[in-house]
């Protein structure tokens, strides 16, 4: 698009690129501008949803813009109006709506194929109700009730929720007030992963209309019935009471399913890795630890590892790591999902914080995603099983820092980076040999330096955290001769 709003009012006529607009009578046309460059037809589409039929869709990809035409100008008029006044938000970024101009009555576009299938789900979605029927494939990690209604929340009023297994498949039935919340939320959630690599949503609209719910537990929730028994029994008056303090009114969310700011949705939705990111996977990890941890040494001591890159990661690489924050005891990959691994630390509380400090930091390329584990332990498979190679144990390694009671090295944990506490060393070890040692890992090192006082430590600062990460599992435990094996561990201050 080569002209501005501004420039083509008053025009009777003009082409773009093959496509033309007609100028007649009162506009439906709306115009949306500063889009992501990575925006999908279906999710500038998720936008019009609320308001009405959208007719035709001009998607300029090269200049970040858009041209939607309603089925009727009361529908744009409602369009543009709302997001007057709330800002939309694609992929974490802002988008503009307005109307055009009033002498643009219709687009007359040659839609690409894409656009066209964007066009006809959109069109498909609005003959259904306001039941979704919910699967999760790849069904690795405990999907809850409170996470499927956080999540559902986004796009409108959830009003009750079932969860159920059938087949051995974890299912799930959602009712919303609307059923423009209940479109909005199978075109862009249908496909997606709760957590990245695992709990895949499958999401059809059932032919329900209507959901009863008996009983408020884990297993179903009616929002709008707060007195409802958690079983057979009827609670006392001030088990209703307590029950009611704990639910809260459905939460009324935007007509636009990127305008919510929930906790659990602070990020664009249609990701190709999934709907969580680091942040959001460390917030509800930590939630989920402090449910389960408790006192040190109470809790569960084994972790999910998930957005590994299954091509380089081994145990020994996730055994070092880990083991700057606890005694790893194992380490098992998933034999069909490589991208997945189960780490055991020696206690609840080694797992927390190694869930704590590296949640989220890059290993080989890929943002680590780490949630506790279902599993209390890690089991090592039988003699001569084809996946014995990825499950070691590592009860009795030497590489492990935390074995002596009161060791001072419970005193130096921090979280991954730039810069590397390096100890025991020889003394016959130069700058020069370490700071090529450490480049070899494949990092670049801006600055070392050696303890003035004590030539047996020193500190080296690497070109990045993940740098710093790969350089220390890489290098622990080295052999730098005169029986001397190398300690990194990741530093509290930087040079």
């Amino acid at each position: 698009l080569n002209k501005s709003a501004a420039e083509a009012k008053g025009m009777d006529s003009k082409r773009f690129q093959g496509d033309s607009w007609v100028t007649h009578g009162p506009s439906r046309v709306i115009h949306i501008h500063s889009l992501p460059t990575s925006v999908t037809e279906s999710e500038i589409l998720c936008l019009a949803l609320p308001f009405g039929k959208v007719s035709n869709l001009l998607f300029l990809k090269a200049k970040n813009q858009a041209f939607m035409e309603m089925s009727t100008q009361e529908s744009a008029k409602a369009m543009v109006n709302y997001y007057t006044w709330m800002t939309p938000v694609l992929r974490g970024q802002p988008v503009h709506i307005q109307a055009y101009t009033p002498h643009c009555k219709e687009l007359r576009v040659s839609n690409t194929p894409s656009q066209v299938a964007a066009l006809s789900q959109v069109g498909a979605l609005s003959r259904e109700g306001t039941v979704l029927r919910i699967l999760v494939d790849n069904f690795f990690y405990r999907v809850t009730l409170e996470v499927l209604h956080q999540l559902f929340s986004r796009f409108g009023t959830v009003l009750k929720i079932i969860t159920y297994t059938k087949n051995n498949r974890f299912q799930a039935l959602l009712q919303y007030a609307h059923s423009m919340s209940a479109k909005c939320a199978k075109l862009c959630l249908d496909g997606q992963n709760i957590y990245d690599a695992c709990c895949t949503l499958r999401i059809s609209f059932s032919g329900l209309t209507n959901l009863i719910v008996k009983y408020n537990n884990d297993e179903s929730r009616d929002y709008t019935r707060p007195d409802l028994p958690s079983d057979e029994s009827q609670p006392s008056p001030v088990q209703v009471q307590n029950m009611a303090s704990a639910f809260t009114a459905p939460v009324m969310t935007t007509a636009s399913p990127y305008a919510s700011t929930a906790s659990l949705h602070n990020l664009a939705v249609p990701q190709a890795a999934g709907l969580a990111t680091p942040e959001v996977l460390r917030a509800l990890a930590l939630k989920s630890s402090m449910v389960t941890s408790g006192s040190p040494g109470v809790g569960n001591p084994v972790l999910l590892v998930a957005n590994l890159n299954p091509e380089k990661v081994t145990p020994q690489s996730l055994f070092i790591l880990f083991g700057a924050y606890g005694d790893v005891q194992r380490v098992k990959i998933l034999f069909n999902r490589k991208e997945n691994a189960l780490v055991q630390m020696a206690d609840g509380s080694q797992a927390e914080l190694a869930l704590k400090h590296l949640n989220g930091h890059k290993l080989y390329g890929k943002a680590l995603c780490i949630l506790p584990s279902k599993h209390q332990s890690v089991k090592l498979p039988r003699e001569g099983k084809e996946d014995q190679d990825l499950t070691k144990e590592y009860v009795n390694s030497w590489l492990h820092r935390f074995k002596k009671p009161g060791s001072k090295n419970f005193q130096n944990i921090f979280p991954p980076s730039a810069t590397l506490h390096l100890s025991n060393l020889p003394s016959s070890v130069s700058e020069e040999e370490l700071k090529n040692l450490f480049s070899s890992s494949g990092g670049a090192v801006k600055a070392f330096k050696f303890f003035p006082k004590n030539r047996k430590m020193a500190l080296i600062r690497m070109g990045s955290i993940e740098e710093a990460i790969q350089a220390l599992i890489d290098l622990h435990g080295h052999p730098l001769g005169q029986n001397h094996h190398m300690r990194v561990s990741f530093s509290r201050i930087t040079i």
